[in-house]
């Protein structure tokens, strides 16, 4: 049988204290302590952000956690439509100039607070209306550009203000796999989604590389699913499932290390996931159970969860504060 040495190509050092600086995977004999000890992946956790000046759900989200932007979304009961935008310095809000029309249910595209686009919805007044409605935010104000191809609901979003990316959604025909490419200029429709659903967690950094895990999935069953999906840049490909099926997700990272929060199956869940480009891990919940919450899509790192529903949580941030390497003793049994 191999030995350590063998594998790795080098011996377990002997030493009489830790390492100031180990790295994640080192293992060592400490010989004062007479213990073999590693250095592994420590656990993140959620932290208690800044409230919302108004409490929302279906919001849009996207930026970083110390420079995130909150796009519309709706109160009730009674269903109010909204127009507010706020950003986030990573300890308060601050209400800038609103969208040009209230809506809910918008995908939030971008990845810094200076430069997003709040694309799609949905509004019942002063009639129904699944939209194609694209507004570009250019740090100041709001300016609606190019549609959709298709107008749609609860799409998820990926990628930039100028090379961003909206998957699925929901419109009058029921749940849509259509997935459509933004230039900076125009909507151009690229290959679907292996299985249409809405609600899901979407994220990437650009418009060549997204994942979207969860969601409700179309006809006949409408249910949540595990499915997740990855694009290239090309055509989708389905991945690992997730651990828990849910809807109504939020969602942070990059095709390669992302992380779903929040939804729903049978009940409001406070489930988060972790992704790290082959399979998703239970980690840490969020402290609050919600779904239709919003959340930033930068990294993994340093995600943001924002608003939701049950309405009494819709004003709640919380704040993904990364695993750190811990120092464990190997043991034997």
């Amino acid at each position: 049988m191999a030995d350590y040495k063998g594998i790795k190509g080098f011996t377990i050092p002997n030493v009489s204290s830790d390492p100031d600086n180990p790295i994640i995977g080192q293992i060592w004999y400490n010989s004062t302590s007479a213990t073999l000890k590693g250095e592994v992946v420590g656990v993140g956790a959620w932290s208690s952000g800044g409230n919302l000046n108004t409490a929302r759900y279906d919001m849009g989200g996207g930026g970083t956690q110390t420079a995130a932007m909150g796009i519309s979304g709706m109160t009730g009961p009674p269903t109010t439509y909204k127009a507010e935008v706020e950003t986030y310095d990573g300890t308060s809000w601050t209400e800038v100039g609103d969208v040009n029309t209230a809506m809910a249910g918008r995908a939030g595209v971008g990845q810094t607070q200076a430069a997003m686009l709040a694309v799609g919805g949905y509004t019942n007044t002063p009639v129904s209306l699944f939209a194609a409605l694209t507004e570009q935010w250019n740090g100041t104000g709001w300016t609606e550009i190019a549609d959709l191809t298709t107008g749609r609901k609860t799409a998820g979003g990926a990628g930039t203000s100028s090379a961003g990316l909206v998957i699925g959604g929901s419109n009058p025909d029921g749940n849509v796999a259509i997935c459509e490419q933004w230039n900076g200029t125009s909507w151009t429709e690229v290959n679907d989604l292996n299985t249409a659903r809405r609600g899901e967690g979407s994220c990437g950094a650009t418009n060549t590389a997204a994942i979207c895990a969860g969601g409700e999935i179309g006809a006949p069953t409408y249910s949540s699913t595990v499915k997740a999906e990855t694009w290239n840049g090309t055509s989708w490909t389905e991945v690992g499932d997730l651990n828990t099926a849910r809807l109504a997700t939020a969602a942070s990272g990059t095709s390669a290390a992302a992380l779903v929060f929040g939804g729903q199956d049978s009940s409001v869940t406070a489930d988060t996931e972790q992704w790290d480009g082959s399979s998703w891990t239970e980690v840490a919940n969020l402290a609050t159970a919600r779904k239709r919450l919003a959340g930033t899509s930068q990294t993994r790192a340093s995600a943001l969860a924002i608003g939701g529903y049950p309405a009494a949580y819709a004003d709640r941030t919380e704040e993904w504060n990364a695993p750190v390497s811990t120092t464990v003793t190997v043991t034997t049994s």
